[in-house]
């Protein structure tokens, strides 16, 4: 689980040979989900709160993931990308 941020409690990260579209996973206690890059498109549940911030987070990184997501097609390391303030 290649970890890319880390902020309040929330643990962002990408899998290498994961299926597309491009997406990203974040973790909060026991709650997961998954967040398509260029769409926004939720799976899973989170509570409101913390899904407020992985949102405000997702839209001020969008072209990170994204490269971060082509790093990880290659099986390179990724960036890490700056936690929300």
């Amino acid at each position: 689980m290649p970890e890319i941020s880390r902020f309040l409690g929330i643990i962002v990260f990408m899998l290498y040979d994961d299926h597309c579209p491009p997406h990203f996973h974040a973790e909060y206690g026991e709650y997961k989900i998954s967040v398509e890059i260029q769409s926004g498109i939720i799976q899973g549940r989170f509570p409101k709160r913390a899904l407020r911030a992985v949102m405000e987070w997702y839209e001020i990184n969008q072209n990170r993931l994204l490269e971060d997501w082509k790093l990880a097609e290659k099986h390179e390391s990724l960036k890490k990308i700056p936690p929300l303030e």
